[in-house]
């Protein structure tokens, strides 16, 4: 009972005969009775349809991921979500491909005047990664090398060139100098290994073989390593000396105007299939901040089948079956009629985490929204196990959501659930779910997770060890988080520090 209710009824014989207590007690709010329709007979409802045996572990793609899609749309549909997927339906699917490289039919070639060397890519080069081009690529060259920064690299003039780096491969400034060339525009990027045939042999090994990966339909620099040994001649033509570029204590950057590169490469397609988000949304009531969406995101999606086992199939019940009942949820709460906040309200399941954060990364690049108007992430992933009184969040140190949350969580302690910080810094939880595609494009995230557990990628996890009755109520504070960020005045802020640290720039 209410406390207020209680006080009055106690004091109801010493109050005027006129006033009635059960007319001043005050009523639950709207927010209150949403959150309270979140039942643990509810969580554990959906959990057991999404981790059946007969979704057979939900890998990415298959049929029982696709059943999985089809179940959360239709709990969508019941709430009373509006589809925001691909041409008005409730899916946004996302294209996978097969492909290797045909290493013999592939090479890169450097001229120099009269000097000419073609590397195959089958005895002294290889793809490293990036989008191949149809056509051969070609181009002058810039050569950057020694200690190289991000800063340099920016400000080389990289952009639609092809760039020949020479640096030391155990420096951490040739991952940061690579980024900020794909950043700043280049065409290409070649890597000079210094190693001889000998120890470059392994690093071909993998080129005929299948990679598997998402095709998110933007263009991407082209990236190639070529053992230096098969093209130093030509480098000598045109006045290169990488071994004492590479230990420059000064950043090199020189454009080589007798140098010219050309990049062709044959790429064989061996498959193609594509794998489900599903996406509902709720229309905000303030006819400014509609305009604005607080995401609730969770993955859908497990690791399908190990063979070879008495129970082969990964069941996937806290991992994350249980954050995507959450969602389901969150999103029926959310989708009554006096719950309906002054923004908007996203609610996303997406596939493939499993295989690389696949289906939010495409999410990220093609929302069906503007992903600056998307103030907030709230991440679910494994939040029905474990402590019965608490859950971390991950991403507080980040932003003020964190005080948010802290505020809200005071605010509901009838709930007997406490948000903590991160207690595995070390495991960088931080960048292995979902919502980390949405901060490093600048949305504001909270992660709720409670941790591994033995079960943890594992036949065992098993919807008899679910807690639904914890999860309930962690479903309901982040039903009133969601609830707090959807109406407050101001949009949610990063931490200069993190941002600059998290945010692609």
């Amino acid at each position: 009972m209410h406390k207020t209710a209680a006080l009055l009824i106690a004091l109801s014989p010493f109050l005027p005969s006129s006033i009635s207590p059960v007319v001043l007690a005050q009523a639950p709010k709207p927010t209150s009775a949403a959150a309270e329709s979140i039942t643990d007979h509810d969580v554990i409802r959906h959990i057991k349809v999404i981790a059946d045996d007969s979704m057979l572990g939900r890998d990415t793609p298959s049929h029982g991921l696709e059943a999985t899609a089809q179940y959360v749309a239709s709990q969508f549909k019941a709430a009373g979500l509006k589809p925001a997927g691909d041409s008005g339906t409730w899916f946004q699917r996302y294209p996978i491909t097969r492909r290797h490289i045909d290493a013999e039919r592939s090479s890169i070639t450097l001229r120099s005047g009269k000097a000419e060397t073609r590397v195959s890519l089958a005895v002294a080069a290889r793809f490293v990664q990036g989008t191949v081009p149809v056509e051969p690529m070609s181009g002058d060259v810039l050569l950057l090398g020694g200690a190289i920064t991000a800063d340099a690299a920016t400000g080389a003039g990289a952009a639609g060139r092809i760039v020949l780096l020479a640096v030391d491969p155990a420096k951490p400034e040739l991952e940061q100098a690579a980024r900020a060339l794909y950043l700043a525009g280049a065409k290409a990027i070649i890597l000079l290994a210094d190693v001889d045939s000998a120890a470059y042999a392994p690093r071909l090994n993998s080129q005929g073989r299948d990679r598997t990966a998402i095709d998110l339909g933007l263009p991407r620099p082209l990236v190639m390593e070529v053992r230096e040994g098969a093209v130093r001649r030509v480098l000598s033509a045109a006045g290169v000396d990488p071994a004492a570029v590479r230990v420059s204590p000064q950043p090199v950057v020189r454009n080589l105007p007798k140098l010219a590169a050309t990049l062709a490469l044959k790429e064989v397609i061996t498959s193609r299939q594509s794998a489900p988000n599903t996406v509902g949304m709720i229309e905000g009531s303030d006819p400014k901040l509609k305009q604005e969406y607080v995401l609730f995101s969770a993955h859908m999606d497990h690791i399908g089948i190990s063979t070879g086992q008495p129970d082969s199939i990964n069941n996937g019940a806290d991992d994350d079956a249980s954050g995507t009942a959450a969602v389901i949820e969150l999103a029926t709460a959310f989708g009554r009629p006096d719950a309906r906040p002054k923004r908007s309200m996203l609610f996303l399941t997406v596939s493939g985490e499993e295989k690389g954060l696949w289906g939010s990364r495409y999410f990220s690049e093609h929302p069906p929204v503007p992903i600056d108007h998307i103030v907030a992430d709230i991440n679910i992933d494994m939040v029905g196990r474990n402590w019965p009184d608490t859950i971390v969040a991950i991403g507080k140190e980040h932003s003020d959501l964190g005080a948010t949350l802290n505020r809200v969580n005071a605010e509901h302690q009838e709930l007997g659930m406490t948000a903590i910080d991160d207690r595995w810094p070390e495991e960088r939880f931080y960048f292995r779910s979902d919502h980390y595609n949405f901060a490093r494009k600048g949305v504001p995230i909270l992660f709720f997770f409670n941790g591994v557990h033995p079960d943890y990628h594992r036949p065992s996890d098993s919807v008899d060890k679910i807690n639904p009755e914890k999860e309930a109520r962690i479903a309901r504070l982040l039903f009133y988080l969601g609830d707090d960020i959807a109406n407050a005045p101001e949009r949610p802020k990063w931490k200069p520090e993190s941002y600059k640290e998290i945010v692609e720039q």
